[in-house]
Parts: C-alpha cells; structure tokens; sequence
C-alpha cells in the first residue's frame, strides 16, 4: 500500500509546473483527495471525495475548512504529525477511523449510508523548485467500509478492528448488542462462518501481509499479529492457506 502510494505521490510532484493539468488529475483521481494551502486551508476537494459523502458542495469545504482546527484531529493528538507534511515531510496513517459523526454534522449532511469508514490517510506536501511546499495533499484509500446498521456490521467491525486481541465471544456479541447464542447463530446466517471462524480469517489474512515482510522472520511475523509459531498455529495456517508460512514466503517471493 506504502508503495503504491509513493508512486501516485511522485506522478503529482512531476506535475507541479503543470498546475491545470495536475488539477484535472486530482479531479477526476479515482480515490478521496482534499489539497491544502500551506496554512491549512482546504484549496481543492476532488469528485471522489464529494461523491463519498452525498455529493456536498466544494463550496461549503473550499476555503472554509481548515485542517489546523479540526477539533478531532486536535483530540486525538496527531496534529503535530499532520503539520510534519507542511514542513516537507510525507506522513502515513494507517486504518483511520473516519469521524463520520463530525463530518456529516460540519456539513448537514443527512441519510449518509454509512455506519463506519476506515482508510489509509496519506498526507504528502507539493514541492517548488525550491524545495517550498506550496500545496499539501491529502490521499485517502478506504480499508473498511461498514454499511446500515445491522447488528452483524457492527460485530464485523469491532472483530476486525480488535483482530489483535483474543478472540472474546461475550464482547463481540455485546458490540452487535445481542445475546451470545441468538448473536452466534445470527453471525453464520449471515455470513456464512462463526464469529471465531471470521476472527481466525483475520489474523491469516493479516499474518500473510506481515510473511511478506523479509526483514521479519517467521516467528516474528506471528509475533507480530499477537500469535505464538508453535505447531498449532502453523496447522492452522496450512489448513486455512494450503500451505505452511515458510512455503507461503517462498512462493510469494
């Protein structure tokens, strides 16, 4: 994701002497943009952005939103690491939890069909030939997206966001507010797993991303996905991949 990231942020940097042509990129950027002037200053909202909130005015955002006095940015104490961008540097905020309840509130928006967002936040600034920033980007790729209000969306999202802990069938049903047995049997009707089964699809799916990690040894991978490498759980890898991990790095590689 880093990665892909870092070629879109080069590809808008090498348009800087391009300013019309670079605004039509952002415009029409198949994923969320807002641009920033140096002090903070929304100056550009993309249509991807627009349309992901009900189709709201740039008018109501451009030049009176200001990222330096959003109170959720404030409270949750990372705008220290935002204004990183506004002195040059490129910052990266995995799996954000999107303050819908801020932002629909901000800008009246109503019957928003979203219950929970989640998205990889990059914040990179634009460069002159001076080395200045002119402009600050903020790319947003969502992860997670959590639509109504069922009890099994709520139960999916508390599953995948508390992933690293141990798995606790009293909480999970708590978060869908139900009852343990009518929550259980709700989940696999629904889904067509146990709430324990979608918990364990997780962490695979997350210990396959960290086994892609060379600079981390296997064990560490598991360490790293609050799992112990034992015989038990490379079983349970094989048996849910097809493969052990070591052959899963392998192939991979």
């Amino acid at each position: 994701m880093e990665g892909r990231q870092n070629n879109i942020i080069e590809s808008f940097q090498s348009l800087f002497n391009k300013e019309e042509l670079l605004a039509k990129v952002i415009e029409f950027f198949p994923y969320p943009i807002q641009v920033y002037a140096p002090d903070g200053t929304s100056v550009l909202v993309n249509k991807a952005m627009l349309d992901q909130f009900g189709s709201v005015s740039p008018d109501i955002v451009v030049g009176k939103y200001n990222i330096f006095k959003d109170s959720y940015i404030i409270a949750s104490g990372q705008l220290h690491a935002v204004k990183q961008a506004f002195r040059g540097e490129t910052v990266f905020f995995p799996d954000v939890r999107v303050p819908l309840e801020d932002i629909t509130e901000r800008y009246g928006i109503k019957d928003l069909d979203v219950e929970a967002l989640y998205q990889d936040v990059t914040v990179f600034p634009i460069l002159n030939d001076m080395n200045q920033v002119v402009f600050v980007v903020a790319l947003l790729i969502n992860r997670r997206v959590y639509r109504g209000k069922s009890e099994i969306e709520k139960a999916k999202e508390y599953l995948e966001s508390y992933w690293m802990d141990k798995f606790n069938a009293d909480e999970t049903a708590k978060a869908a507010c139900l009852s343990k047995a009518h929550f259980t049997k709700l989940f696999k009707k629904h889904t067509g797993v146990t709430p324990y089964e979608y918990y364990i699809n997780i962490k695979i799916g997350k210990l396959k991303e960290k086994l892609l990690d060379t600079n981390l040894s296997v064990a560490q991978a598991f360490a790293a996905c609050n799992m112990d490498y034992n015989g038990h759980s490379a079983k349970l890898f094989k048996d849910k991949v097809g493969v052990s991990p070591s052959e899963y790095r392998k192939i991979s590689e």
